[in-house]
């Protein structure tokens, strides 16, 4: 399938969704239907560029109602399925993990089931060009050491409920793929960030933080180490492995920009120091370490050679830039993130923990 007419986009209104839909309906021109819940992350804000496009329908629907997907599929009629809603927050799955299972998990088997109906009486052409592309993280994969990257071939061993309910999901998709030849993809990516992402995530919430002048949370001792990759580049990869890449096939998809979470924040302070600096002085004054969160895994750093090598792809930003990119459009677009910060999330604590009774610890 060199390109997909009509994409059916789950979690749309999400902060990596919606970088998807902006690229496919704005930059592309093809034709999507997002699906979303719009659970407390979902933000059709993120979307208001492309409100009343020809090519863009938003049904407001949850995928674990199979009712509803097979109503989607029947409707719309899709070349190809972007499976990205889910539940993504480490924090909150530690606090609340039967959202996880029940989202991520059965959420993604309600997805496949109506797919194969719907793929089933497809003809012939339609059949061999049909892909489903379920977008799935590293965190499956565990905690690195000091060295090493995470491949293709990287044994799962997931450490967090989060993490635990994407390998799931991820098995799930490989399965469809093997026993009813449903023609899937997979890709895992490392952390993301960028504009419109909520500000639970540390980056938005050290931004927002910051110009509130607000303690900015490093858990530990800042010393674990992210792979950063700016959603943009994110969302072009998206789409050349849905129209590119091999059924059955999985890819991993990172920035080669490793960061320790200090050297994150540091680096936003730097940039705020400059853009918008402050009469109470430097932004790094503000950084305030905080007990680690359970479960915290140590590192986590993608090889993306075979994305690179296959189908081409580069990420346009690398750490430096893209922080920069971030800092300022959060500068600029205070209409977008100040209603989540006063309605929403205002940047607390999230995954402590719970004791037996359900009580936060």
């Amino acid at each position: 399938m060199d390109k997909a007419r009509r994409v059916l986009v789950t979690g749309g209104a999400g902060f990596i969704g919606s970088a998807v839909v902006r690229y496919l309906v704005g930059e592309l021109g093809q034709e999507v239907c997002n699906v979303d819940k719009l659970t407390y992350a979902g933000n059709l804000s993120s979307l208001r560029q492309i409100e009343g496009k020809g090519n863009y329908r938003f049904v407001r629907a949850d995928i674990c109602d199979r009712p509803a997907m097979g109503a989607v599929f029947a409707d719309f009629r899709p070349d190809a399925v972007m499976h990205l809603a889910a539940e993504s927050h480490v924090d909150r799955s530690i606090d609340g993990p039967a959202t996880f299972i029940q989202t991520n998990v059965v959420g993604t088997y309600t997805m496949l089931d109506a797919a194969r109906e719907y793929w089933d009486k497809l003809p012939a052409d339609a059949r061999a060009a049909f892909r489903f592309h379920h977008i799935s993280t590293d965190e499956v994969y565990g905690s690195l050491g000091a060295t090493g990257l995470f491949t293709e071939r990287t044994p799962y061993d997931p450490r967090s409920p989060y993490s635990a309910s994407k390998a799931s999901s991820d098995h799930l998709v490989q399965a469809w793929f093997h026993t009813y030849g449903l023609p899937v993809l997979v890709t895992n990516t490392s952390n993301n960030y960028g504009p419109y992402h909520f500000p639970e995530k540390l980056i938005p919430l050290v931004i927002l933080n910051a110009l509130h002048r607000k303690p900015l949370p490093v858990y530990g001792k800042g010393e674990n180490v992210r792979d950063w990759l700016y959603v943009e580049d994110h969302a072009r990869a998206l789409w050349l492995a849905v129209t590119r890449g091999r059924p059955g096939q999985t890819y991993n998809i990172g920035g080669r920009n490793e960061r320790t979470n200090l050297q994150v924040v540091q680096a936003i302070c730097d940039i705020l120091d400059e853009l918008r600096p402050h009469a109470d002085g430097p932004y790094r004054g503000l950084i305030t370490f905080v007990t680690d969160r359970p479960g915290h895994d140590l590192r986590y750093a993608i090889d993306a050679t075979k994305i690179e090598d296959e189908l081409g792809w580069r990420a346009r930003e690398n750490f430096d830039t893209g922080i920069r990119k971030t800092v300022q459009w959060y500068l600029d677009n205070e209409w977008w993130w100040r209603p989540i910060r006063e309605g929403k999330y205002a940047g607390e604590r999230l995954g402590v923990g719970r004791d037996p009774k359900g009580a936060k610890r």
